[in-house]
């Protein structure tokens, strides 16, 4: 299907290109009416132009109009000066509305081509499990591993806490960072977790929109408090030494955390709603 699209868009444009192409030869061969076809050719691109970036209805009305405003020209000179309908109006009466519809048979084709890869774009940023900037997993990860880690703890009676952490006003704070430089922020922040958490335990980006963590542990709620205490600590020397002088603000985090129980918590979306709900209380 995306070949036959690409192969329509090709045609159409090669087609325009002929036109255009048999137009000038066309311009050259008639010398004495050679200003008259420059204003014709000048319009009948005008027209094109205005189906582009329009609808082909627009362009096709406009031709109706033009080949109207044309015709009444020529049946004019025919009447009053006698002179007979001449090649040049049966040529451009045919040319006109031809490279009107060809360009918005390229146009269709093209935009088609468009929406095709913005979709298969996003399908492929959601199929991804790890995110180009930071390189952490992201949610969709998280949902994998954290059925995979969730057996494992009930299996061997090992604790599992999720912590959520949150970027305190990331909105307002996304209008002071330059776009630019958001990406990484997000960077930066990501290392300062990363750094605070053992190697076999596992760090998620669940949300870069709304600047927002996920940290798998294998520890129970006592344990998890030692991990907030150490990732609050290292925001404080971030913020001291380098983030809140390199983006002009500093950061505040709002860090949840819950203990998985197999009774309550059903799936890793849960976890991750029942974890965020902790936030709340972390002002």
């Amino acid at each position: 299907m995306r070949r036959n699209r690409s192969l329509v868009s090709d045609i159409a444009l090669l087609s325009f290109l002929v036109l255009s192409f048999l137009c000038i030869v066309f311009i050259a061969g008639a010398p004495d009416d050679y200003l008259q076809n420059i204003i014709i050719l000048t319009v009948a691109f005008i027209l094109a132009i205005v189906t582009y970036f329009t609808t082909v209805t627009a362009g096709l009305v406009l031709n109706l109009v033009f080949i109207f405003a044309y015709g009444f020209y020529t049946m004019y000179q025919t009447i009053t000066l006698g002179e007979t309908i001449s090649l040049n109006t049966y040529f451009w009466l045919i040319m006109t509305p031809l490279l009107t519809v060809v360009l918005w048979v390229f146009t269709l084709s093209s935009r088609d081509l468009q929406v095709e890869n913005e979709q298969l774009r996003k399908k492929t940023a959601n199929m991804a499990i790890v995110d180009e900037n930071t390189n952490l997993r992201n949610s969709i990860s998280f949902q994998t591993d954290a059925t995979l880690f969730t057996s494992i703890s009930t299996r061997y009676q090992i604790p599992l806490t999720l912590l959520v952490v949150k970027v305190k006003y990331w909105k307002e704070i996304r209008r002071i960072i330059p776009e630019d430089q958001l990406a990484e922020a997000i960077y930066d922040v990501s290392q300062l977790s990363q750094a605070s958490i053992r190697t076999n335990d596992a760090l998620y980006l669940l949300d870069k929109d709304e600047a927002t963590w996920g940290l798998l542990l294998f520890t129970d709620s006592d344990g998890a408090k030692i991990v907030i205490e150490r990732i609050k600590l290292k925001l404080q020397e971030l913020n001291d030494n380098n983030f809140s002088r390199k983006y002009k603000v500093s950061l505040g985090l709002k860090i949840g955390a819950v203990e998985y129980q197999a009774g309550t918590i059903e799936n890793p979306l849960d976890f991750i709603v029942q974890a965020k709900k902790q936030l709340e209380y972390d002002v």
